[in-house]
């Protein structure tokens, strides 16, 4: 597929607002690794190559072991591989991220209320929401992801 057009130039102030959120998660005091294993996670539930593209280099640039990347899809069955933050975070991040399906119950609420304090919940929840407003900009505008260009050159 080819890019559709570059939306950073076609609406820089809105590019921004969103790289303002995109800052505001970097400092808010949840672990970056912790984030980037959400940003994948919601990444790979939406499909959007070019973010799946971008986090797990990420990941691996902030020394997350490959075994441990190609087990976020299945976090639930990699044991103990993710610790207990990382397994409620991308559990709150698969039913934040298919609301529609799920209405994100009460159970799903209390899980991660038992490990996240009230500000790391919200911010958590900025972090997944703001990734899947990025995938959806990626898949609609058709982003290219590095590895492509990489291939291709």
């Amino acid at each position: 597929m080819s890019k559709r057009f570059d939306y950073n130039q076609i609406a820089p102030a809105g590019a921004k607002a969103l790289g303002g959120v995109y800052g505001y998660v970097s400092q808010s005091g949840l672990s970056p690794v912790l984030v980037e294993l959400v940003y994948l996670r919601v990444s790979q539930i939406n499909n959007c190559a070019y973010c799946l593209d971008m986090h797990t280099r990420d990941l691996l640039k902030k020394g997350v072991k490959v075994e441990k990347l190609a087990l976020v899809q299945a976090w639930e069955e990699a044991g103990n591989l993710f610790d207990q933050r990382e397994r409620v975070a991308l559990a709150w991040a698969e039913s934040v991220t298919r609301v529609a399906q799920t209405g994100v119950p009460d159970a799903a609420y209390e899980a991660a209320r038992a490990v996240f304090d009230e500000k790391e919940l919200v911010d958590l929840t900025i972090a997944i929401g703001l990734m899947n407003a990025y995938n959806r900009m990626a898949i609609s505008f058709r982003s290219t992801p590095q590895a492509v260009l990489e291939s291709a050159g």
